[in-house]
């Protein structure tokens, strides 16, 4: 993910003062516009979920639709203005914030078109992200890129696991259907691998429950089993985190250098040999 403060601000004077502005929370300006353009993703969303309330839209809806038209027409001026002031603004522009304003504009001018599409701003929630940068909480994204590289490291092995929890639920739905002998609830298979899925995630709607002996005795296995299951990908996660923190604490000996690679073996400063 390319970091905003990556980004190089035009050759014209206000294009360099609008990109400290827009780009940068180090002035007085920079964090006042972040704090406003950050309150107003918290009031946009407020109203968003406020309109699905039938009483609340009936007696506000006029004043939903003016604040809502406000906050879109000065986010749009914002996200033109990021595109205006910047020299590389592709690097923007697809970038991971680029691609989230953009998303959180789109839902606005397709309700013109298509009226429920406006609910889908509630993504504009993910541009709340960028509260770590303006209030210096950098560290807090880092432990966060430690659970992204720790489920990615891990993904082939939960990829086995959900496929070997597919076939469990397809098998004892299966069963299941036969056990039940097409009572309500599983006159079919497809409706009885979901019950099986319902069972195992530990979820438990109630709205379909075996009534045979056989059938009750087939959930109870299946019921404690999902316990067992649930732990098993938290283990490979959780395993994975903590080889990965152990990485990060890699310290030289001799010179106390802190950037060392995953996979290093000696010190790219000192070359001593690590440990």
């Amino acid at each position: 993910m390319e970091k905003e403060h990556n980004l190089v601000p035009g050759d014209s004077l206000w294009k360099r003062h609008l990109y400290r502005i827009i780009y940068r929370s180090d002035t007085k300006l920079g964090k006042l516009f972040d704090i406003v353009l950050l309150s107003l993703i918290l009031i946009s969303t407020f109203i968003i979920m406020m309109e699905s309330v039938p009483k609340l839209d009936k007696r506000f809806h006029y004043t939903f639709i003016i604040s809502e038209w406000v906050i879109s027409l000065f986010f749009t001026a914002e996200y033109g203005s990021r595109i205006a002031v910047i020299k590389n603004k592709k690097h923007y522009i697809f970038s991971f914030f680029g691609i989230i304003d953009f998303l959180a504009l789109v839902p606005f001018f397709l309700s013109f078109i298509f009226p429920v599409t406006k609910y889908f701003l509630i993504f504009r929630m993910l541009r709340m992200l960028r509260v770590f940068r303006v209030f210096n909480l950098l560290d807090f994204m880092n432990d966060g890129t430690v659970i992204v590289r720790a489920l990615k490291n891990s993904s082939r092995k939960i990829y086995i696991f959900l496929l070997f929890l597919i076939i469990f639920s397809v098998i004892v739905g299966s069963l299941m259907f036969m056990v039940e002998g097409g009572r309500k609830g599983f006159e079919t298979i497809p409706q009885a691998i979901y019950w099986a899925v319902v069972t195992v995630t530990t979820v438990g709607y109630g709205d379909v429950s075996p009534i045979t002996p056989m059938g009750k005795f087939f959930a109870v296995i299946l019921m404690l089993a999902g316990y067992s299951i649930i732990a098993v990908p938290t283990g490979i996660v959780t395993a994975e985190m903590r080889n990965k923190r152990q990485n990060l604490e890699k310290i030289c000996e001799r010179c106390g250098n802190e950037d060392i690679d995953d996979d290093a073996r000696f010190c790219k400063q000192c070359g001593k040999k690590l440990a």
